[in-house]
C-alpha cells in the first residue's frame, strides 16, 4: 500500500499524486469524471485539485464546472470524508480578485458547487499585488474560523509576497499557508526553483506544482517530426515549440532511456524527478480518460536512483 505523505506543517495525508480537476466538463464529459474519479480513489488516491474558475474559457461555460462535477461525485459515492479536496479563488468571471469581500463570496459559491460545508485546502489562485497581504490572509484566517476551510495555499505568487504573508501569519497568530502551487517540470524549472522555492522550503511549505507533464509534452507523445496537431489531445497546442528546441529533445531522449532501462512510461519517469525534487510532496496531472491514469499513478511506486534523477537534471539544464 503506497504510503501517504503529510502536507507541510498540516494534518493532512495524501497520495504521492494529486489528481488535477482541470479537464473535468471540458476534455472530460460527467460520466468520464466519474470514471476517472473511481479509478484514483481505488488506486488509493485522495487528493482532488480545482479551481472556481475551471472552465470558464470554454464557449458555454460559466466557471464551476469542474467544482460541480466533483460535488456530485462525492455526493453520489457519499465519500466526502476520505478525499482532500483543494480548490482556488480568483479567477472565476463573477469573483474575480481577493478583496475579503470576494475571498469569502467565492468560498461560499465553491462550498454550493461542491456541496460539501467545508473545503480542504483553499488557494488563492493568481496573487493580486494591489490587495495587501493582511487583507488576504485576514479574510482567509475568517474562513479557517468558521470551519469553512481547514487549510490555505497560494499559488502563482511572488517569493517577496510568499514570505510578506508568511510574517504577517506570524506575527498576528492568523492562518499561515501551508502549501504552494507552483507552476515546475522538467522543462520549466526556473519558474519554481530559486528564492520561491527557497521561501517555500525554509517555511516547510509542501509544494504540489502544476504542469507537471508541460502541457501533455513530457508524457512523450509529441515527437520530432510529427506533428502535434495530429495527437488527439485538447491541449496539444502548448507542447509544440517544446518540440524545437534542442533543451526539449535533450529531456525526451533521457526520459526514453530511463523508462526504458525501468520497464516504465515516459509520463512516470517525469514525474518521479518532480517528486524527488526538494519541497516537493505531490505534482498534479490530470487524465481526461481511465487509460491515461495507469501511467500517472505508477510515480507512487517510482523512485529514481540519484543517478537518474541528475541524469535529467543534466538534460534539463
Amino acid at each position: 500500500m503506497t504510503t501517504l505523505r503529510t502536507l507541510g506543517p498540516s494534518d493532512l495525508e495524501v497520495f504521492p499524486l494529486v489528481l488535477g480537476g482541470n479537464v473535468f466538463g471540458w476534455g472530460a464529459d460527467e460520466a468520464t469524471s466519474f470514471a476517472v474519479l473511481d479509478a484514483y480513489t481505488a488506486a488509493g488516491g485522495n487528493l482532488i485539485d480545482t479551481a472556481d474558475s475551471y472552465s470558464a474559457w470554454i464557449e458555454g461555460n460559466k466557471g464551476g464546472e469542474s467544482e460541480t462535477i466533483i460535488g456530485k461525485w462525492v455526493t453520489a459515492r457519499g465519500n466526502r470524508a476520505d478525499v482532500v479536496i483543494a480548490t482556488k479563488v480568483s479567477q472565476h468571471p463573477d469573483f474575480s480578485g481577493l478583496t475579503a469581500a470576494n475571498i469569502k463570496a467565492a468560498a461560499d459559491a465553491s462550498l454550493r458547487r461542491l456541496n460539501t460545508d467545508y473545503i480542504d485546502l483553499y488557494y488563492t489562485h493568481y496573487d493580486k499585488p494591489d490587495v495587501p497581504v493582511e487583507e488576504i490572509i485576514g479574510a482567509l484566517d475568517e474562513l479557517v474560523r468558521a470551519g469553512k476551510v481547514r487549510h490555505i495555499a497560494a499559488s502563482n505568487i511572488s517569493a517577496e509576497r510568499l514570505q510578506e504573508s508568511l510574517d504577517l501569519s506570524d506575527r498576528e497568530g492568523l492562518a499561515r499557508y501551508v502549501a504552494l502551487q507552483p507552476h515546475y517540470n522538467l522543462v520549466s524549472r526556473d519558474t519554481y526553483e530559486g528564492p520561491l522555492q527557497d521561501v517555500a522550503a525554509r517555511a516547510g511549505l509542501a509544494a504540489l506544482p502544476y504542469y507537471s507533464l508541460a502541457a501533455g509534452f513530457l508524457t512523450g507523445k509529441y515527437r520530432p517530426g510529427t506533428s502535434p496537431d495530429g495527437v488527439d489531445s485538447v491541449r496539444a497546442g502548448g507542447a509544440a515549440k517544446l518540440l524545437e528546441s534542442e533543451r526539449g529533445r535533450r529531456v525526451l531522449t533521457a526520459l526514453d532511456e530511463i523508462a526504458t532501462a525501468r520497464g516504465v512510461a515516459v509520463p512516470t519517469v517525469a514525474l518521479a524527478w518532480l517528486a524527488a525534487q526538494p519541497t516537493v510532496v505531490a505534482p498534479i496531472a490530470s487524465a481526461r480518460t481511465v487509460e491515461q491514469l495507469p501511467a500517472l499513478l505508477a510515480v507512487a511506486d517510482l523512485t529514481l536512483t540519484p543517478a537518474e534523477t541528475n541524469h535529467l537534471t543534466q538534460a534539463s539544464s
